[in-house]
C-alpha cells in the first residue's frame, strides 16, 4: 500500500487553515490544495511510466509535435526550391537555410513547453 500520510497532512492542513482563515480564504485553499494533489498525482503517474519503460507524456508529445512542422516544410520546401532553381543556386541554398532556421526554431519553441 502506498504511503498516504504527505498528502493526509495536506488535507490536515488545508482543514485547519480553513477553520483559523474562515470561509473567505476556501476558494484559495481549495485551490492550492489541487494544484498540490495534482502534481502528487502526475508524480505517480510519472514513477509508474518510467517504471514500465515507457516515455512520459511530455516526452511523446514533443516528438509528435514536430511531425507537422517537418511534413510541412517538406511540402513547401519542394515547390519554393522550383521557384527559387529559376534564380540560381544562391537563391536554392538560401531558401533551405531559411526552412531549416524555421525548423530549429520551431524545434526550440516546441522543446521548451512545460
Amino acid at each position: 500500500m502506498r504511503d498516504t500520510s504527505p498528502l493526509r497532512e495536506d488535507l490536515q492542513a488545508t482543514l485547519d487553515a480553513r477553520r483559523d482563515l474562515g470561509p473567505d480564504y476556501e476558494p484559495a485553499l481549495v485551490d492550492s490544495l489541487v494544484e498540490r494533489l495534482d502534481a502528487t498525482i502526475a508524480a505517480r503517474v510519472a514513477a509508474e511510466l518510467h517504471l514500465r519503460g515507457m516515455p512520459s507524456p511530455k516526452q511523446r508529445a514533443s516528438g509528435s509535435a514536430m511531425v507537422p512542422i517537418a511534413l510541412g516544410s517538406m511540402a513547401i520546401g519542394i515547390p519554393l526550391t522550383a521557384i527559387a532553381s529559376t534564380s540560381g543556386p544562391v537563391a536554392i541554398v538560401a531558401t533551405w537555410i531559411a526552412i531549416v532556421a524555421i525548423n530549429m526554431a520551431s524545434a526550440m519553441v516546441i522543446m521548451r513547453r512545460p
